[in-house]
C-alpha cells in the first residue's frame, strides 16, 4: 500500500509539474536493467571502460553514463559492444536489443509525471514481468482487489490523506490491474492466507463482492489462486508477504519485492531470489488446490 500512497501524493500534488522538470526523472526499469547487464558483461569479459569507449569511438564518460543508466545507447553501439564482450548467443543479443529499443518508453506511472523513488520501479517490474508470484498473508493481492476493498484498506491507514488523494490511490490500484487484461498478460500465481478471506475489510457487503471477484479472477486461464488455510500451522511465509517477478528475457534475473512501513526492499541476487522461490514453492505445496481454494472462498462468502 506504500506504493499507492506515494502515487496518490504525486497524482494530486504534482499534476502541474512542467515537462522540463522531468528531465531529471529516474531512468526506467528497462534502461537500468540494461545498464546493469552491460556492466556485468564488460567485467566478465575482462574489459575496462576505456576499452569499451575506444571500441565505439566515444569518451570514457559516455560509457560511465550508459552503465549508470543516465544515458541511452544506440542499437548499433549496443551490438558492437556485445560483440566486443564476446556475446554470441543470437537470442540473448535480441533480448538486449529489444530492451534497449524500449528503454525510453515510460510506464503509465512515469507518463503521469509520477516519478518517485519506489513506486515507478514496482510498476515497471509489474508491467514487464511475464510471471508474477505473490504471497499475501492478510490482505487480498493488489492486482485482485475491488475498488471498494482497496478504498477500505486505504482509509484504514492512519493518515491525513484528502478525499482526492484517496480517490487517486483507488484509481492507481485499478490502473495497475490493466496488466492482466492485455493481449499477452503475465501469468499470475497468488497464495492468499485464510485471514485475507475472513477479515471483513469494509464490512460484509464489500467482502462479499471481493470474494466474488477472487472467484471470478481464479477462473482466468492466466491466473492461479490458492488459499493457505489456518490449519496449515507454522509455515515458510510467517515472516511476511512478498512478490516475486520473473521476466521473459533470459538476460534478466528475478526480482523479489518486500514492502515495509516506509518503503520497499528490492532483491535481485540469485541467493535472495532462490530463497524466496523456495519459500513460495513450500507455501504452494501446503496450500489448498485451486479447486479446493474456490470451495473455501464460496464457503466463507456464504458465512458473511
Amino acid at each position: 500500500m506504500f506504493h499507492d500512497l506515494l502515487l496518490a501524493i504525486c497524482l494530486v500534488r504534482s499534476s502541474g509539474m512542467r515537462e522540463h522538470q522531468m528531465s531529471g526523472a529516474r531512468p526506467t526499469v528497462r534502461r537500468r536493467r540494461l545498464a546493469a547487464t552491460l556492466v556485468k558483461l564488460r567485467e566478465d569479459a575482462g574489459k575496462k571502460p576505456d576499452e569499451a569507449a575506444q571500441r565505439i569511438g566515444c569518451h570514457r564518460t559516455k560509457i560511465s553514463r550508459i552503465e549508470n543508466a543516465q544515458l541511452g545507447i544506440s542499437l548499433g553501439e549496443l551490438r558492437d559492444l556485445l560483440t566486443f564482450y564476446g556475446v554470441d548467443d543470437p537470442a540473448y543479443v535480441d533480448d538486449l536489443v529489444a530492451l534497449a529499443r524500449r528503454g525510453r518508453e515510460a510506464g503509465w506511472v512515469q507518463r503521469a509525471s509520477l516519478a518517485r523513488p519506489s513506486y515507478p520501479d514496482f510498476i515497471g517490474y509489474e508491467e514487464t514481468a511475464d510471471y508474477i508470484r505473490s504471497f499475501q498473508n492478510v490482505l487480498v493481492a493488489g492486482l485482485l482487489q475491488t475498488p471498494d476493498y482497496a478504498r477500505a484498506v486505504i482509509q484504514a491507514r492512519p493518515s491525513t490523506l484528502s478525499r482526492a488523494e484517496v480517490d487517486a490511490l483507488v484509481t492507481a490500484r485499478i490502473e495497475r490491474q490493466e496488466v492482466l487484461n492485455r493481449a499477452n498478460p503475465p501469468r499470475l500465481c497468488v497464495i492468499e492466507g485464510e485471514s485475507a478471506l475472513r477479515v471483513q475489510v469494509g464490512g460484509a457487503g464489500i467482502m462479499s463482492q471481493q470474494l466474488a471477484r477472487l472467484s471470478e479472477m481464479a477462473e482466468q486461464p492466466h491466473v492461479e489462486l490458492q488459499i493457505l488455510p489456518d490449519r496449515a500451522g507454522a509455515h515458510a511465509g510467517l515472516m511476511g508477504s512478498f512478490v516475486l517477478f520473473s521476466f521473459p528475457a533470459s538476460a534478466f534475473s528475478d526480482v523479489v519485492c518486500v514492502e515495509h512501513r516506509t518503503g520497499t526492499l528490492y532483491m535481485e541476487t540469485p541467493d535472495e531470489t532462490n530463497e524466496y522461490t523456495l519459500i513460495f514453492d513450500s507455501l504452494r505445496s501446503i496450500a489448498l488446490s485451486p479447486a479446493d481454494s474456490l470451495d473455501m472462498i464460496a464457503r466463507v462468502r456464504q458465512e458473511l
